[in-house]
Formats: C-alpha cells, structure tokens, sequence
C-alpha cells in the first residue's frame, strides 16, 4: 500500500506539471525546474530509514549531476532548430548526456577517490 501512495503521490505531481504545460508554460518551467524527483526520493528515504547520513551523501552525489543534467537543456533546444525531428532530437540529448555523466563519474572518482 505505501508504495503504491509513493507512486501515486510522483505520478500526480508529474501529470500536474504535464497539464500546467498546455496553459501556463512559465509556471510549469517553474515547478519542473525544482528538484521534485530529488525532493521526494530524499523524503522517501527519511520517511522509511530516518538515514540523515544517506541523504547528506545523496544530497551532495544530486549535486554533483546537476550540471551535466544541465546539458540537456541546451542540446535538445539546439537539436530541435536544426530541425532535427523530436524524437530523435530526445534521443541523441538523452545519449550526450549519458556520454557527458559517464565522464563527469569518471572525473569524480578519479578526483575524489
């Protein structure tokens, strides 16, 4: 039963963000630009562990992919005025991203340890 509450708590925030888009695009920038995933996983897991420790280290491990994250929002805009077909446009940002976090990981263990 918790999960399903879990799921349907993301799943309405997502379809509200979706539904905002059609009317009020700004507004719906607004909300999906907050780190609702992280906000919740990192609610989630205090909630079921009470792990302040888990969420100090998921904090700082979100922060650490928030700007390769970034990149995406700067390909698919750049994709799609080449008039690249969206899904294809989702597709390659989506495979530069994963290139981009595959190095920012490598980078990060390399640097850290």
């Amino acid at each position: 039963m918790y999960l399903f509450f879990k799921t349907m708590i993301t799943a309405l925030i997502i379809v509200a963000a979706s539904e905002l888009s059609k009317r009020y695009t700004l507004f719906s920038a607004l909300l999906l630009s907050l780190p609702l995933t992280s906000l919740l996983t990192l609610s989630w897991i205090y909630i079921e562990s009470k792990d302040t420790d888990k969420i100090i280290e998921m904090s700082y491990s979100i922060f650490g992919m928030v700007i390769p994250s970034l990149t995406f929002f700067l390909i698919l805009p750049l994709l799609l005025k080449y008039e690249i077909k969206f899904p294809l446009a989702i597709f390659l940002s989506s495979l530069a991203v994963a290139i981009i976090y595959s190095v920012s990981v490598f980078l990060y263990k390399k640097i850290v340890g």
